[in-house]
């Protein structure tokens, strides 16, 4: 190839990749609010006090965490 073929070829290159970046949304801020696990109760709640026992979480936190669990279950 010619070094103009090469410069061509590049300047097309980019032109398409800002292309695409000017398709992305402009920064539109988009969010899920829905959850799903795979996990049980019982998982989440043996893996919860693992975490408490290995000083991974305080008490507070294992116990905040624990009623958040059985509230999600109890529905």
């Amino acid at each position: 190839m010619h070094r103009k073929s090469i410069i061509a070829a590049a300047a097309m290159i980019l032109a398409a990749g800002l292309g695409l970046v000017g398709c992305s949304g402009g920064g539109a801020r988009v969010e899920s609010r829905n959850v799903t696990t795979t996990t049980t109760m019982g998982q989440e709640l043996m893996d919860l006090e693992k975490s408490y026992k290995e000083g991974i979480i305080t008490r507070s936190e294992y116990e905040k965490a624990k009623k958040a669990i059985l509230k999600r279950y109890a529905k």
